[in-house]
């Protein structure tokens, strides 16, 4: 049986998208450089760099609900992200996942990281996909 690929998390915002990832054992979860923008089709190109560069099977992408669980229009915007993505790769599962309060995690853990003002703030986006990862893989990688 071949091993599962990594797994590349994502944190979509509307000028900033976070990026964390775990290899295909699920030893070492990590957070990647953020990418800053608007252009979908530069953020797709983004995302195709870092698939060049990793064996990924899994796409976690990070959906914005209400905290009653509902979901408003930002939920919209990143299932529309998400179609997009199994369009351009189709190889790659993708697996939607509940991130709320994932960014108030992420900033604890930068200041007990010993991250405060805007290095805390450069990293927030990418650690929030490395909380949601986090949270994900605790949960037995439920689909």
């Amino acid at each position: 049986m071949p091993r599962p690929g990594a797994v590349l998390a994502i944190d979509h915002g509307t000028k900033r998208c976070g990026f964390a990832i775990v290899d295909g054992l699920r030893i070492a979860a990590h957070a990647l450089d953020p990418w800053r923008g608007e252009e979908l089709e530069a953020l797709i190109a983004h995302v195709a760099r870092l698939l060049d560069e990793r064996e990924v099977s899994v796409f976690l992408l990070g959906l914005p609900l209400n905290m009653d669980g509902s979901e408003g229009p930002r939920a919209a915007d990143v299932r529309a992200f998400g179609a997009r993505l199994v369009e351009r790769f189709p190889r790659v599962e993708l697996v939607l996942w509940d991130e709320r309060l994932t960014t108030k995690a992420a900033e604890e853990l930068l200041r007990e990281s010993g991250h405060r003002g805007a290095d805390a703030r450069a990293r927030r986006d990418s650690w929030s996909a490395l909380v949601l990862l986090r949270d994900w893989l605790e949960s037995g990688e439920r689909r």
